[in-house]
């Protein structure tokens, strides 16, 4: 698994490729492997393209906090026409030009704000570095969810298979019955037993085709597929991985240090900490005076030379400095370092108790892992075991040792074992991708 750091990663992935099999019905069948899944989702899954919309709009936001620090250029001008029957004169004869224009351009440039200008420069990059960590947070939260959707599907896949295959035995052991009481070697009550069993357990075959479309359906979903409209249940995915018990082994210490470094949810608040103390900055400036310095050019029409024409004009530069001092500005600024002193403060408990928080559900993560693996361990040999007890039971039975009920109750034993089996599989590999998760190992395929 690669980590993912930017948004470079993603548009790193063979887009043409996909974008050539949405919305075809060529996608629907072709294989699907975990991480195809994964890619497709970096793709097209909504959540990650308005995570990527924020990331993009969160640009602008750091374009704008940087203004503050940079020179600001403006250019002015104006044409007037004025009727000479309103234009009064300074003396008797004179004459005053009825058409006026000016224009000018100027550049001011902020040298002195109370600390604004720096504290501007260091939020803007704080502004970046949290969006991008919000952003990898909501890529890792989706994958996830891609992940344990995929493993679903897998797991409905195979209880479909548990449940034909306990079917199947059932309706031989009725077949079996029925020749035994057509022989005349067993009573009708066998026959109605091996009935009653075949009937209770279709009702789970039935319900399992419905969890595995209903899984299907939530993964297509995850991966952004627009399904014809022609589907009605069975979504022909193909997926091809397979749930696999691969050892995974972690101490718990190393696993809460790493989280507490890597998760990009605290990166994320840290970055927010740092903005929020910077604004205290911004707040205090308002104590301080604001020093800038301009110059420029400008041109307007002679006023008072003759020729008054629209032609002869005076121009020329100008530069200076202005600085401006709020003396008293009626407990404003009192105001605003009062609030953001409050809201620095209210940011560092959000930071510290997200990281209770994380810890907790690595622990919680864990503790969940170890049971999975414990389970799973439980079962290597049941479904042997259960096996061998069918084998036996039909061995005792046809020896005349043996009942209907001790094959009956082998069956459902050996149905039950592959039922928790393929649960505790799943539930491992699904504890394992919830726990890296925790830690903060990204779950990004490799390319």
């Amino acid at each position: 698994m690669k980590r993912l750091t930017t948004l470079s990663l993603i548009l790193g992935f063979n887009l043409a490729v996909l974008a050539a099999d949405t919305n075809t019905a060529a996608w629907l069948t072709r294989p699907l492997s975990l991480a195809d899944a994964l890619n497709t989702a970096l793709l097209q899954n909504a959540t990650i393209l308005k995570a990527k919309n924020d990331l993009e709009a969160s640009h602008g936001l750091v374009v704008q906090t940087r203004a503050v620090a940079l020179p600001q250029v403006t250019a002015t001008g104006q044409y007037k026409y004025t009727d000479p029957d309103a234009i009064e004169g300074f003396f008797v004869g004179s004459t005053q030009p009825n058409e006026n224009w000016n224009a000018s351009i100027q550049i001011v440039q902020a040298i002195y704000e109370g600390g604004k200008l720096r504290a501007a420069i260091k939020a803007a990059d704080a502004t970046k570095q949290q969006a991008l960590a919000q952003y990898q947070t909501s890529v890792a939260d989706t994958l996830l969810a891609v992940r344990l959707a995929y493993y679903d599907t897998l797991l409905a896949g195979q209880q479909i298979t548990v449940h034909e295959a306990s079917v199947t035995l059932l309706q031989k052991e009725l077949e079996d019955q029925q020749h035994r009481l057509d022989a005349g070697t067993v009573p009708k009550f066998n026959v109605l037993r091996a009935e009653v069993a075949v009937a209770n357990e279709r009702p789970n075959l039935i319900r399992a085709k419905n969890q595995y479309r209903i899984a299907k359906n939530n993964l297509a979903n995850l991966l952004g597929y627009n399904l014809p409209r022609e589907i009605w249940e069975n979504i022909p995915l193909n997926l091809t991985d397979a749930l696999e018990a691969a050892p995974y082994e972690v101490n718990l210490p190393d696993a809460i240090q790493q989280a507490l470094t890597r998760r990009t949810e605290l990166t994320a608040l840290r970055k927010q900490v740092e903005l929020n103390q910077l604004n205290i900055i911004n707040a205090k400036s308002g104590y301080k005076p604001t020093v800038s310095v301009f110059a420029g050019y400008g041109w307007y029409n002679a006023q008072f030379t003759k020729p008054m024409e629209l032609d002869h004009d005076i121009n020329g530069w100008s530069a200076g400095a202005q600085m401006s001092w709020n003396i008293f500005d009626g407990m404003l600024t009192r105001g605003k370092v009062i609030q953001a002193n409050s809201q620095y403060a209210r940011a560092r408990t959000d930071l510290a108790d997200q990281s209770r928080q994380i810890e907790l559900a690595v622990r919680t993560a864990y503790s969940d892992f170890l049971e999975a693996k414990e389970v799973l361990d439980s079962q290597a040999k049941v479904q042997e075991q259960a096996d061998e007890a069918l084998r036996e039971a039909k061995a005792r039975t046809d020896a005349g040792t043996g009942t209907q009920l001790d094959v009956l109750d082998a069956e459902t034993s050996l149905t039950q074992a592959r039922t928790t089996q393929i649960l505790a599989l799943h539930d491992y590999t699904a504890a394992r991708a919830k726990l890296e998760r925790a830690v903060g190992t990204d779950l990004a395929p490799a390319k």
